[in-house]
């Protein structure tokens, strides 16, 4: 073969058409719209004011009526120190002038055992007890309950408390001081403060009765209460003879 010979020539690529465009085809589907992005809000220009604290920060109505409100509960936290300063102040002429209204306020849940300038220490120990005749079933005999030292439970309540309650303290020793103040010796009322004071101690002896259970036993009929008064004994340096002896006196009966 001769080296000279040319290799054959590579053939030649045919053009290439350009392109051509079709037509769009329409779609059966409606072209759906782009999201819109909500609008963003104005922002106020410069800084935002805190909220003011307390009643300030509240609307003009609910300012209104809380300031009402504040002003009726002054008023009456006014109206009853008032009254009780006249109760407890010494005797004078606006305390004789409104004697009624200021009883009519203080008996019997506020009373107090204390006057200004005037105190009067106790001297004696005064334990108020209770009994209770219950009914078990319908149409049973009556149940005796025995003495409950309602006045001992009081003190064993608030013995070595921090912070004792006020109620356990003075409810019930109020209650029977206002008791035998507005009675005679025969336990006759004298007066409507008579009548007020039985329903007062009443009640309570009731409460501290359903509190120990003796209503679940069956149904409390009658309860009596009497008290054990002891004299305080005195001190071991001191030449007082003192009668230590206890004396009951007993209330009659009440059918609750």
């Amino acid at each position: 073969m001769d080296s000279n010979e040319r290799e054959p020539a590579e053939e030649a690529v045919p053009p290439v058409d350009p392109p051509v465009d079709h037509p769009a085809v329409p779609s059966a589907r409606p072209p759906v719209d782009p999201p819109v992005e909500p609008a963003a809000e104005p922002r106020p220009e410069g800084p935002v004011a805190p909220r003011a604290p307390g009643i300030a920060g509240l609307s003009t109505p609910y300012r209104v009526v809380t300031a009402l409100a504040l002003a009726a509960v002054g008023l009456a936290a006014c109206g009853h120190l008032a009254l009780v300063f006249l109760h407890v102040a010494p005797s004078n002429t606006v305390s004789k002038q409104h004697a009624q209204t200021v009883d009519d306020w203080i008996y019997p849940e506020f009373e107090q055992n204390w006057k200004l300038f005037a105190p009067n220490p106790l001297q004696q120990n005064i334990a108020v007890e209770v009994r209770a005749e219950v009914r078990p079933g319908l149409g049973g005999e009556l149940v005796s309950v025995g003495w409950r030292d309602l006045s001992a439970e009081d003190g064993a309540a608030i013995r070595h408390s921090l912070l004792p309650s006020h109620t356990r303290q003075n409810e019930l020793r109020r209650a029977w001081d206002f008791f035998t103040g507005s009675h005679d010796e025969d336990n006759k009322p004298i007066g409507e403060r008579g009548e007020l004071s039985e329903q007062y101690l009443r009640r309570i002896a009731l409460s501290r009765l359903a509190d120990d259970g003796t209503g679940l036993r069956g149904e409390i009929v009658r309860i009596q209460l009497r008290s054990a008064t002891r004299a305080v004994a005195a001190p071991p340096w001191s030449d007082e003879k003192t009668d230590t002896e206890t004396y009951y006196r007993e209330l009659p009966w009440w059918t609750v």
